[in-house]
C-alpha cells in the first residue's frame, strides 16, 4: 500500500517543477519498463502495480512490488488509460563532452516527436543532443513514454543555441527547404545537424550559423515531412559516413 503522503508525492511529479526539484519521474507501461530494467535497472526506485493488472510480472522478479487498488493507481498515473504498472525512477544524469557528431534541436515542441527523435538518435549511435531552452522537457511523461527509455542513453544539454553554435568549428548542417539535395551532398562524419520547430522550422538567428543547408527531396506527394521522420532520415545518411 501507499500512504497519503506517498500518493501526494507521486502525483506532484506530474509537474515539471517538482520533477526537477526531486530529480525523480514516473514511467508507465510494461514495454518501456522492460527496456529500462534491461539497460538501467539502477534507475528504478519503486515499482507499483494495480491489483487489476493482468500483464506479465516475470521480468520484475528482482524488484519489490507495491500493489494498490485501481482508484489509487489512477490517482498517481499521468495517463488517461493507465496500463496498471508504473515505476518511480531517477532522473537521467548528463555529462557534457565533445562528440564527433551532435544533433541540435531548435524549439521542437511535440512530446511524441521528441521521444521518437531520441529513439532514432540512440539507434544511429549518437551520444549527445543539444536543445534550445524552449525545446520540450525530455522528462515530460509523454516524451519519456515515446522515447522508450532512450533518455538514459544520451547526454542532453539545454542551452542558448546561438552561443553554442558560435563556438563550433565543425560544419553545421541545417534542414532547410532551400538546402541542397541530401543525396547529392558529401556529408562530413564530424558535424552538427540542426533540426527546427514543427511549424516554423529553424529560427532565423539560428539559420545564420548554418554553413551547409540540406533538404530531403520529395519523390511523391505531400507538403512536408514530420520533424521526427525527417530527423531519422538524415541521421541514417550521416551514420553511413561515420
Amino acid at each position: 500500500m501507499l500512504s497519503k503522503n506517498e500518493i501526494k508525492f507521486l502525483r506532484s511529479l506530474h509537474l515539471k517543477k517538482y520533477r526537477d526539484a526531486e530529480k525523480k519521474l514516473i514511467v508507465e507501461g510494461e514495454r518501456i519498463l522492460r527496456d529500462i530494467i534491461e539497460r538501467h535497472p539502477q534507475k528504478i526506485q519503486k515499482l507499483i502495480i494495480s491489483k487489476h493488472y493482468l500483464g506479465d510480472l516475470a521480468f520484475l522478479n528482482n524488484f519489490e512490488l507495491v500493489e494498490v487498488d485501481r482508484l489509487t493507481f489512477e490517482q498517481i498515473s499521468a495517463s488517461k488509460n493507465p496500463q496498471g504498472i508504473l515505476a518511480l525512477v531517477d532522473y537521467p544524469e548528463f555529462k557534457i563532452h565533445v562528440s564527433d557528431f551532435v544533433l541540435v534541436l531548435d524549439g521542437v515542441q511535440d512530446p511524441g516527436n521528441m521521444g521518437t527523435i531520441l529513439r532514432s538518435a540512440v539507434w544511429f549511435g549518437l551520444k549527445q543532443i543539444v536543445c534550445s531552452n524552449d525545446t520540450v522537457d525530455i522528462c515530460n511523461p509523454k516524451v519519456v513514454q515515446a522515447s522508450m527509455g532512450a533518455i538514459y542513453d544520451l547526454d542532453i544539454l539545454y542551452t542558448d543555441l546561438e552561443e553554442f553554435l558560435s563556438k563550433q568549428t565543425k560544419p553545421i548542417y541545417g534542414a532547410l527547404l532551400e538546402g541542397t539535395n541530401l543525396y547529392q551532398t558529401a556529408l562530413h562524419a564530424s558535424a552538427i545537424l540542426v533540426m527546427g520547430n514543427e511549424g516554423n522550422g529553424i529560427r532565423n538567428q539560428i539559420r545564420n550559423h548554418i554553413t551547409d543547408p540540406i533538404m530531403i527531396p520529395k519523390f511523391g506527394l505531400g507538403e512536408s515531412l514530420n520533424v521526427a521522420t525527417a530527423t531519422s532520415i538524415l541521421l541514417s545518411e550521416f551514420a553511413r559516413n561515420r
